[in-house]
């Protein structure tokens, strides 16, 4: 097991397998294991890197999360490339995860080659979305597969950190709504934004096409890649068709 230092908490990180380092990043209330499914998918052809965010997974506790949270763990990765001297890497972020990458690409372009964001809600946070996550938790609370997987994530605290990440999510709306420091027509590196059209997070909150489409016209050479099926995240429920197209993504990025 292997850890770095952030803010003095250590943060768990790994990797398995060898090529160009990819790293995916988290979304939010899981961990690094949410990917331990699709692995395979990725370790042949590339180093994945796996990190659990603070206060995530096996990395160190905290008492309450950052309020510029997805900012916070763009810190987060940047101090492990750093630290670790991995050069520059490929990202994949999924969920909130990809907040974080797409604040990692405009914050350190030198230290990104490409980048996939997949499965978010787009530039600031979604009223209609966050009104409702306090009571939408609570009832997810009660099915027994999603505490199972939280606790898979977290292990018996698994509760602290979901709640945290509540709390969080509607402080941030309350106190700042947009996701980051830098306007996306900044973005210096190769984009790719993935979705599923059926993404249960949002499908009923916002128009994911349109999103999506405005997205693509903002980042300088933008590129997107929508589903027509599957829930959330695209990265996960359209597993074998989001990966192929990601190799195909990085290799052409490199040229």
């Amino acid at each position: 097991m292997a850890y770095f230092y952030y803010a003095d908490k250590k943060i768990y990180y790994e990797e398995i397998g060898r090529g160009i380092p990819l790293l995916l990043l988290h979304g939010n209330s899981v961990s690094s294991k949410m990917f331990q499914g699709i692995i395979d998918l990725y370790k042949e052809d590339y180093k994945v890197i796996l990190i659990d965010f603070l206060g995530h997974g096996r990395s160190d506790r905290l008492e309450q999360f950052p309020t510029d949270f997805w900012y916070d763990q763009a810190m987060q990765v940047i101090e492990l490339l750093t630290s670790c001297r991995y050069g520059r890497v490929n990202l994949i972020g999924t969920s909130g995860g990809a907040l974080a990458a797409l604040n990692v690409a405009l914050e350190r372009p030198d230290l990104v080659c490409s980048v996939i964001a997949d499965s978010f809600e787009g530039e600031k946070s979604l009223e209609a979305w966050t009104t409702n996550i306090a009571h939408a938790r609570e009832e997810t609370k009660k099915k027994k597969f999603v505490r199972q997987l939280w606790e898979y994530c977290h292990g018996e605290d698994w509760e602290k950190v979901v709640d945290n990440d509540t709390d969080v999510i509607v402080r941030h709306h309350q106190m700042i709504q947009h996701f980051f420091h830098q306007d996306l027509s900044q973005l210096k590196i190769p984009v790719l934004l993935t979705v599923s059209l059926e993404d249960d997070e949002f499908v009923g909150v916002m128009d994911i096409k349109k999103t999506y489409g405005n997205l693509q016209t903002k980042i300088p050479g933008g590129k997107q890649l929508v589903f027509p099926t599957g829930g959330h995240p695209a990265m996960l429920t359209n597993a074998e068709e989001f990966s192929g197209a990601a190799k195909v993504f990085f290799r052409n990025a490199e040229k």
